[in-house]
């Protein structure tokens, strides 16, 4: 069911597209009465919608282009209309005064499709076959970008420098003197013909790149100079680059030169603050660059379609890591078997993966931890202060509708209810970005429990942070917005990005560290002690929501193993239908925690028992749990992940080894060979008497 806000908007859309109609309709009546103030109003304010809609909501008239009615078409038909007006105006001469304006507004439509023509070939020249981030790429010679309107707006350039010709008509209709016309039209065709003579010029060798081959030779010299041996590949959708992100502060801290391959090249920008290079391979063909290279092993947190084709690579190993791991049959994909080793977290995981039987052997099995976890603050005791803060953070319906991925739809409300009647409480709700993308359901009590946070706030006071908390936040923020955002006119393009993202300057990727630990505190000291919060922007991260709560609710997801990691009180709502036993039994993560039913039986005495921790039963089990999730804190996950990388590199450089033995064993044997062929042509004698000697 579609939301409140979404029906008017549609409505506005829908009329927006009928005015537009009505708009032509009553053009082409007042061109044939003819009745000229309203021919003239009508024609300019169907030009004027276009633009404005080409502007405002170009998505809307994309619907047009589907049933064909595209801005040519459209903007055609305007033309055409207003020469249709002027041939039935008295006053102006057909022969003498509108076949010039008829055959100038031809020459118009030549150039425009002449500069999209340029606008094609200046694209097309500027794709280059690779795209990189954090490596100086000055020796191609890339340049910026020509102006978006010439090179990529076809829809905006047509309508913008239409705007003179169809101004210029519309004066001579209203005065009959076609001077007016021919002015408009000598300035559009001179705004038209001067873009495409100045598009023209990303064609002349100062502005064009190397081409692809030159490329390529530059890439493959860059990989010698910087001997990458560990990579991170990746490859996904416009919302999956999370699953990479939280790996980059691993992988910097790794021994060895550090590398991140993409396949996308939109994923170029999604990539967070790093000084790691990146390199986007578009194509196979060019990725095949990584198999002369040193790189020694990739590392693979998620499956994708594309992850079979590096795979193929023989001189590169390759571990599965994952972005998160669960009780959850995603947690345990039969892909896996497909790489050289799959690190886990800690034992849970492999027990996983064996009980699974799907094909992944115990010993390619590696335990390393969970090394980006190390910002999560552990245990220390009961809530001191007058409230008890809650972090409610359920994860999204998933793919398959099983009632149990969410407790959104069916426990939610009742959870927050509850936890809102409780006066010592403090509430942060940080639902799943994903939450009713899948299930409407689901959104729709996303939805409703937003409003009750917001009701019960209303319903509190007290004390709130002076303006110096709010100024602290502004500045903070506008530090790390400066750190963090991406740069660039709008008209910049591909190559232009990559220019300006060369080789970085210090270390980036620790000062957007600092700045966002200095930002996090700021958003948490500009609110009250006594305020609910709902969070649903990627600020402040789930780890800095852990470190605030004294208690999670969630679901069964990696939050609940990643929140293990500080011992602290956890609940999981149980939705899948099961009994409590069966539950726990399925879901091991949800061992040492209270289980919630639907109707959030349960959570005050939960409460009492984060406020009173001797009324804590599962205090020891969480310990255990965490060791048998996460594995054992000494030596550090960082340690037995880096420890992971070289042993896998080891087993690289033993295989590159064995093939290099297996080559020089060959050698001698084809040396022969072609010792006794050269022998053989320079004594033909020899070769006769061996053929009669066979013959014979």
């Amino acid at each position: 069911m579609p939301s409140a806000g979404l029906v008017p908007r549609r409505i506005v859309q829908l009329s927006a597209l009928f005015a537009m109609l009505a708009l032509f309709a009553t053009q082409l009546v007042s061109a044939l009465l003819p009745y000229v103030p309203v021919f003239v109003a009508a024609a300019a304010a169907n030009l004027a919608l276009d633009i404005y809609l080409q502007y405002k909501q170009p998505g809307l008239l994309s619907l047009l282009g589907k049933i064909r009615f595209d801005v040519t078409v459209r903007q055609l038909l305007r033309d055409m209309l207003v020469l249709v007006g002027l041939l039935r105006i008295d006053g102006i001469e057909p022969l003498a005064e509108q076949s010039p304006l008829t055959i100038t507004l031809l020459a118009f439509y030549a150039l425009h499709f002449g500069c999209q023509a340029i606008a094609v070939m200046v694209r097309r020249s500027r794709a280059l076959p690779i795209v990189t981030r954090n490596i100086d790429a000055s020796a191609l010679h890339l340049t910026a970008a020509p102006p978006r309107i010439l090179s990529r707006r076809q829809a905006h350039r047509l309508l913008t420098f239409s705007v003179p010709s169809t101004v210029g008509l519309l004066l001579t209709a209203a005065t009959t003197h076609a001077y007016w016309g021919g002015i408009g039209l000598g300035l559009s065709l001179a705004l038209i013909g001067g873009g495409a003579l100045y598009l023209a010029t990303w064609l002349l060798p100062k502005k064009r790149a190397k081409n692809d081959e030159r490329v390529m030779e530059w890439l493959d010299q860059w990989l010698a100079d910087y001997k990458p041996t560990v990579a991170m590949y990746f490859s996904g959708g416009t919302t999956s680059a999370y699953q990479a992100n939280m790996w980059l502060s691993t992988l910097s801290k790794l021994d060895g030169k550090p590398l991140i391959v993409l396949r996308e090249r939109f994923m170029v920008q999604k990539i967070d603050a790093t000084d790691v290079p990146i390199i986007c391979f578009p194509k196979v063909a060019t990725m095949f660059s990584l198999e002369t290279s040193t790189l020694k092993m990739m590392l693979h947190p998620a499956n994708a379609a594309k992850t079979s084709q590096v795979l193929r690579i023989p001189t590169i190993k390759h571990a599965f890591i994952n972005h998160g791991e669960s009780d959850k049959l995603s947690s345990c994909n039969p892909y896996a078997k497909a790489y050289d080793e799959v690190w886990v977290a800690g034992p849970a995981a492999r027990d996983r993966y064996q009980l699974a039987d799907i094909g992944v052997d115990d010993k390619d099995v590696v335990e390393v931890g969970r090394p980006q976890l190390s910002p999560i603050l552990p245990f220390s005791g009961a809530p001191t202060g007058p409230y008890t803060t809650v972090l409610y953070a359920p994860t999204w319906e998933g793919w398959d509708g099983n009632p149990g991925n969410t407790s959104v739809v069916l426990a939610g409300e009742n959870i927050v209810r509850e936890l809102l009647a409780d006066p010592g409480v403090r509430l942060l709700y940080k639902p799943h970005p994903m939450t009713g993308s899948q299930d409407p359901r689901a959104g729709a009590a996303n939805e409703r429990i937003k409003a009750m946070i917001l009701a019960a706030n209303a319903k509190r006071s007290g004390a709130r942070p002076g303006p110096e908390a709010a100024a602290e936040l502004e500045r903070r923020t506008a530090a790390l917005d400066e750190l963090t955002a991406r740069k660039f006119r709008k008209s910049a393009d591909e190559q232009e990005r990559m220019m300006l993202q060369g080789a970085p300057d210090g270390d980036a990727q620790a000062a957007v560290a600092e700045a966002t630990a200095a930002w996090e505190a700021a958003f948490w000291a500009s609110f009250p002690a006594w305020e609910h919060q709902i969070i649903t922007g990627a600020r402040p991260a789930i780890f800095s929501c852990f470190n605030q709560a004294d208690l999670l609710i969630s679901d069964v997801s990696s939050v609940v193993s990643d929140w293990l990691s500080s011992e602290k009180p956890y609940a999981v709502a149980n939705t899948a239908g099961m009994s409590e036993a069966e539950f726990r039994a399925s879901f091991p993560t949800a061992s040492a925690a209270t289980i919630l039913t639907p109707e959030a039986d349960g959570v005050a005495a939960l409460l009492k028992a984060v406020r009173a921790p001797e009324l804590d039963s599962h205090v020891e089990a969480r310990a255990e749990l965490k060791e048998h999730l996460l594995g054992p804190s000494d030596p550090p996950s960082l340690a037995r992940f880096n420890a992971a990388a070289i042993a896998l590199c080891a087993k690289a450089d033993a295989r590159r080894a064995r093939m290099a033995s297996r080559i020089d064993a060959d050698i001698p044997g084809q040396r022969i060979a072609e010792e006794a062929a050269e022998e053989t042509a320079q004594d033909p004698s020899e070769s006769n008497g061996a053929e009669d000697s066979v013959s014979a």
